[in-house]
Order: C-alpha cells, then sequence, then structure tokens
C-alpha cells in the first residue's frame, strides 16, 4: 500500500495537540503526594529554598566581579523582579493547586507543547541548581578545614583545564548528592523536619552575621579610595541582578508544594509573602554588612563571608558562619532534589515523560524512582562542571520561568473556566474522579461579556475588537506584548554596543516596540478578566504580569551566551523526546477519542450503534476503513467494549 499524502483534515488535528489544555485536577489521587503541610512549613520551605546558595556564594562573587558594594542594589532590583514572578506565582498557586510548578502553570493556560518545553528546561536548571549548591556545600566545608581538601584533590587527582568545567573532579559533592536522594527517598515527613531544622540554624546564622558585622563596619570601605560604591557602574548592577535573581528561585517551592498543603488557596500567597519578606531583608543587610567589614576587592568569591571574619582576626566567628552555611546548603539541596522528583512525577503522570516514574512508593508516597534517578544525573553534573557555567544557565532558567508564569497569568485571567470533565475508562489515571478544564469557554446567550471578550462600555468605540473570534484578539495582543519586550530590549541594550544603529534608527525602535508594547497592554486591559471569590488575585493585571516580562526580558540579555546556547541545545532535544514520544502517550491525546464518543452520546445515539448506522450507508470494500476511521484508531478499537479486534461494530455485543 503506497503513502497517502495527510489530509487537510488530519493536519488540522496534529496542529492542536501541541495547544491541547491540560484539564486541572480537582481530587487528590491515591498515589500522590499526601496533603500535610501548613502556612508555616510552606514559609520554612520558601525560606529554605531562596537562602542558601545566593547568600552564602553569590553575595561575594557579584561583589567582587560585577558591583562591588551596590550589589545590595542589585538585590534590591532582583527582589523587585522575583516579587513581580511571586504575584503571578501566588495566583496560580492558590488558583491550580498541583505538582509541577511553572509546568503545570504553563499547561493549564497556554497548551501541551509549551508546559513540556517550559518542565524540561526546569529539569536541567534544577539538575544544575542541585550540582552548584553541592559543590558550593563542599566549598565552604573545605574553608572550616582550611583548605586541606582542596589541597589534597589537586595533589592526588589529576587536573584538567577545560572550558566550562570544573579544574578537578568533585568527588565529595557527587557523594553529598547520592546520600541527600537516599534520604529524601526515605518519605517527605523526614526530609521536611530535616529542611524545618536546618533552616532555624541559618536564620540564626544569619542574625549573627548581621550584628557581628555591623559591630566592625565602615562606611571608609565604600568610599572612593577603594572604588566607591559603585565601581562597575550600572551595566555592572544590572548584571549583578541578572546573577542575584537565582537567589530567588526557591520561591516556585511553595507554589510546587501547593498540592500537598491543607488549605493551598489561603495557605500559598501568605507563605510567600512572608517568606519573601524575610529573605529579602537578610539579603539586603548581609550584603550590606559585608561589604562594609572589608573592602570589596578583597573577598573571596567562594567562601566571602567566612573570610571576611578571618580578615578580621575572629575564626571562631567564620567557623560558625561555614557551619550555617553548609546547614543551608543542604537544605537547598533537599528542596531541590524535592522539586524534581514531584515535577518528574507530574510530566510522567500527564504521559508527556516515561511513565517509570509515575510510580509512588505506597508507604512513603514520594516518587522514589525519579528522585533516585535524578539525584545521580545530578551527582554527575556536581562532578565534571565548572562554578560559573552552573551560575549562568541557573540565573537564565529561573528568568525564563518567570516570564513563561507571568504570561500564562495573563492568559489565565482571560479564560473562562468550564464544567467539570468526568474521566472515563479510557483514562490513564482512574483514580481522579472530577477535573475542571480551564479552556476559553464562549456562551452567546449568556448576559454581559464573559471572560476575553470586549467589555461592554468600550464596545460602542472598540467594536472591531469584538470582530474577531473568542479570544483571538488576547492572544495577538499578548503575542505582540512579549514581541515588543524583546524587540525593546535588545535595542537597549545593543543598540548603541552590538548593532551599531544610528542615532535616528536607535530613537525609531525604541519608540515604535514602546508604543507596541503600551498599545497591546491597553488592548489587554480592554478585555473582561474573569473573577473567583474567595481566591487570591494578581493584582493590576495585565500591568503586573507585563512588567515582569519586561524586566526579565531585560537580565536574560545582559547575561553571556553561554546559557542561550545551552537553552537552544536542550531545546532541540526536547522537541525531538516530546514529538516522538510525549504527544502521542498524553493523557490528553488517549482522552480525545472518549471524549468524541460522548459527544455522540449526548444526542441520544451510542457509538458502534452509530458506526453500524454510517457502516449500511458504505459500500462493503469501505466498511472497515469507515468504521476505524470514525472509532479513532487503524486498529479497530471499539468504543463500547474497548477491545481492538477486526470484527465490525455491528458484531459488538456490548453495544
Amino acid at each position: 500500500m503506497g503513502w497517502r499524502l495527510p489530509s487537510a483534515t488530519s493536519l488540522a488535528h496534529f496542529c492542536r495537540k501541541p495547544n491541547r489544555l491540560k484539564p486541572l485536577e480537582e481530587s487528590t489521587m491515591e498515589t500522590s503526594p499526601s496533603r500535610g503541610l501548613f502556612t508555616p512549613d510552606l514559609t520554612l520551605l520558601g525560606v529554605g529554598g531562596m537562602v542558601g546558595v545566593g547568600l552564602y556564594v553569590l553575595t561575594g562573587t557579584v561583589a567582587r566581579q560585577m558591583a562591588g558594594p551596590a550589589v545590595l542594589v542589585s538585590y534590591m532590583v532582583a527582589g523587585v523582579a522575583s516579587l513581580l514572578a511571586a504575584l503571578c506565582y501566588a495566583a496560580f498557586g492558590a488558583h491550580v493547586p498541583g505538582t509541577g510548578s511553572a509546568y503545570l502553570f504553563t499547561y493549564v493556560s497556554m497548551g501541551e507543547l509549551w508546559a513540556f518545553l517550559v518542565g524540561w528546561t526546569l529539569l536541567l536548571e534544577f539538575l544544575l541548581n542541585g550540582a552548584m549548591a553541592a559543590r558550593a556545600c563542599i566549598g565552604y566545608l573545605d574553608a572550616m578545614f582550611g583548605h586541606q581538601i582542596h589541597y589534597f584533590t589537586e595533589t592526588h587527582i589529576s587536573t584538567w583545564q577545560v572550558p566550562f568545567l570544573a579544574p578537578y573532579p568533585d568527588f565529595l559533592a557527587s557523594g553529598i548528592i547520592l546520600l541527600a536522594s537516599a534520604f529524601l527517598s526515605c518519605g517527605a515527613r523526614v526530609s521536611s523536619w530535616l529542611n524545618h531544622t536546618f533552616t532555624v540554624i541559618n536564620l540564626c546564622v544569619i542574625l549573627f552575621i548581621v550584628i557581628m558585622g555591623f559591630s566592625l563596619a565602615s562606611l571608609e570601605n565604600w568610599s572612593m579610595k577603594e572604588g566607591g560604591f559603585a565601581p562597575f557602574g550600572f551595566s555592572g548592577i544590572m548584571a549583578g541582578t541578572a546573577i542575584c535573581l537565582y537567589a530567588f528561585a526557591g520561591l516556585q517551592l511553595i507554589a510546587v508544594s501547593s498540592k500537598e498543603a491543607r488549605n493551598p488557596r489561603k495557605a500559598v500567597p501568605v507563605a510567600i509573602a512572608i517568606s519573601f519578606g524575610l529573605v529579602t531583608t537578610a539579603y539586603t543587610l548581609v550584603s550590606t554588612v559585608l561589604t562594609l567589614m572589608v573592602p570589596w576587592h578583597s573577598l573571596d568569591p567562594q567562601s566571602a563571608l567566612t573570610n571576611a571574619f578571618y580578615q578580621w582576626g575572629y575564626s571562631w566567628a567564620g567557623f560558625i558562619v561555614a557551619v550555617g552555611s553548609f546547614s543551608a546548603m543542604i537544605t537547598a539541596l533537599l528542596w531541590i532534589l524535592f522539586f524534581l522528583s514531584r515535577l518528574v512525577y507530574a510530566m510522567a503522570a500527564d504521559g508527556l515523560f516515561f511513565q517509570v516514574f509515575v510510580h509512588v512508593d505506597a508507604r512513603t508516597q514520594v516518587p522514589v524512582m525519579g528522585t533516585l534517578v535524578f539525584g545521580v544525573f545530578m551527582a554527575v553534573l556536581a562532578l565534571v562542571l565548572g562554578f560559573d557555567a552552573l551560575v549562568q544557565f541557573i540565573s537564565f532558567g529561573a528568568l525564563l520561568h518567570y516570564t513563561f508564569v507571568a504570561t500564562s497569568t495573563i492568559r489565565l485571567c482571560f479564560q473562562k473556566t468550564s464544567p467539570p470533565r468526568s474521566l472515563g475508562p479510557a483514562s490513564p489515571e482512574p483514580e481522579a474522579k472530577s477535573s475542571v478544564p480551564l479552556q476559553p469557554v464562549s456562551n452567546e446567550h449568556a448576559s454581559g461579556p464573559k471572560p476575553g471578550q470586549l467589555r461592554l462600555a468600550l464596545r460602542p468605540y472598540l467594536g472591531f475588537l469584538g470582530d474577531c473570534g473568542h479570544g483571538t484578539t488576547v492572544a495577538w495582543a499578548l503575542g505582540l506584548l512579549v514581541a515588543s519586550a524583546i524587540t525593546l530590549n535588545c535595542v537597549l541594550i545593543f543598540g548603541d554596543s552590538t548593532l551599531h544603529l544610528l542615532r535616528w534608527g536607535y530613537i525609531l525602535l525604541v519608540l515604535l516596540s514602546g508604543v507596541i508594547f503600551l498599545l497591546s497592554l491597553a488592548v489587554l486591559a480592554a478585555h473582561q478578566q474573569e473573577r473567583l471569590p474567595d481566591t487570591f488575585q494578581t493584582p493590576l493585571v495585565p500591568l503586573t504580569p507585563a512588567l515582569s516580562i519586561l524586566l526579565n526580558i531585560c537580565l536574560m540579555l545582559k547575561l553571556s551566551y553561554l546559557p542561550w546556547l545551552c537553552f537552544f541545545v536542550w531545546l532541540l532535544i526536547g522537541l525531538i523526546v516530546y514529538f516522538s514520544y510525549g504527544m502521542r502517550h498524553s493523557k490528553e491525546n488517549l482522552l480525545e477519542p472518549q471524549e468524541q464518543a460522548s459527544a455522540y452520546t449526548l444526542y441520544g445515539v451510542t457509538p458502534c450503534r452509530l458506526e453500524e448506522t454510517v457502516q449500511a450507508m458504505q459500500p462493503p470494500a469501505q466498511r472497515l476503513t469507515a468504521w476505524s476511521c470514525l472509532s479513532g484508531s487503524s486498529h479497530g478499537q471499539c468504543w463500547c467494549c474497548g477491545l481492538f479486534t477486526k470484527h465490525l461494530p455491528t458484531d459488538c455485543d456490548k453495544r
């Protein structure tokens, strides 16, 4: 039988698959992680995830190499960008409680392909994140013992000089990751207890650093004699901001854990607000103290806080800081592994990733396979990758996902929640009882504008916007907003230095992209949004997420070419995985024939009876082919009995 070109209907159906939206599962599955986290638990998870590598490693790195004492300004700007993203995360965490974070948020609002790419990038980001936390942990442990570990490794193990790789393999960092993976597999209750303990120790050490550091502070270290407050200028501050934003990446752990919270609609926004306020205050105070204690150019980037106390001769204080940093790194490593296992579980449960990772241990309620397998991958990365490369890509990944979440927030606000959809026997998750798909639903006969429709008061003036299909104007306006934000940032950052634009061309592009950005924002604001009672809503939509998109893209462009190169390579691999496996095994793909069957039943005709009627209208040679196409399976799957057979629907004894 020769090959035939696909029909227009088949191509249209294929193009719709990547845009499928995930239904929001309301019920809690028996094999999913248990609900046992309260607001204090979520707050400590967020604080433990954010106060780690960012505080003890990035502060010294940014101060020494990028911003000088102005590192505190970098943290403030990064805090603003993270706050905008936190408002979007809080709204999603209250409205869409479930595992997966930015992956799930994108799935329910933008589509399957975008969600897979976000989840795929998150996998790599947090593998590198855990590897960096482990290497930083060993760095401070080495400082506690007078750098004996470093000297021993260089003496007894061969070194290499390869770009982006560590000068020597770090076996201790790999060992810590493997131990943490095994410990986390023991159960969420044990890991939660350890996280709380280390977080409390960490907060006490931060309080000690601030009190002790201010007693040793001197304003002379900010004077022009030492290089001034901002020795690298505004460009250095923004470059430092792009790196410092990684310090707030743990904020999304609260949203990730919302499905395990007792009352996610209230607990998630409160936990995000409290943890964000505590962490921002801690970063600002510690960076101020550090640059006032010693000159910024004398800091050791790998162990800046410990080194600052050593320069004053307080070795006992440096030892206390090293102990606190060690506990902080362990806490960060635990929540990274916690996030990875839940993310892999969410993608596997949706059918977009390999089904071996969907198994949850019946006793510990932990996805053991995902925790152990990706723990091994993380250990390999910690063994060979260099610290600078890890920092660059992790910051890029955090900014990318903040952008996706902000975009998804705008899309979600202009969608209507449709009625629940029941899952039948064809569902790969029979334990899920009901679901609420977040999809645009039109009701032309209902009074008043629906979400995504033009506001009534503006219809006399902007009636031409209502001529488009439901949601089309919002989709185009959102696309233009993101495109204009990218263009505006590219012109502002690279217009003079790289693109070498003429003065009039530079001004014209800035004005044009800025006007398109504002017009897109105005068009979005002219449409009706969905308001849900008793649910946290992101304030000033679409302004708040639009500013988040604009600032995140600006910070992404301040990074080097390395994370962009790694991202495109990893993205290519992800596209291959999705189109070869994820699209065919997607849960939504398996549910499509059942939903079509349900639509036929609504008209009082069972699928097999309808197929029997169609068969009678076809010539004998085409009857089986017609039935196979109608049932959605070339192998002849009956909608009534579910069997893959060669018999005709008229022979089905269950119709």
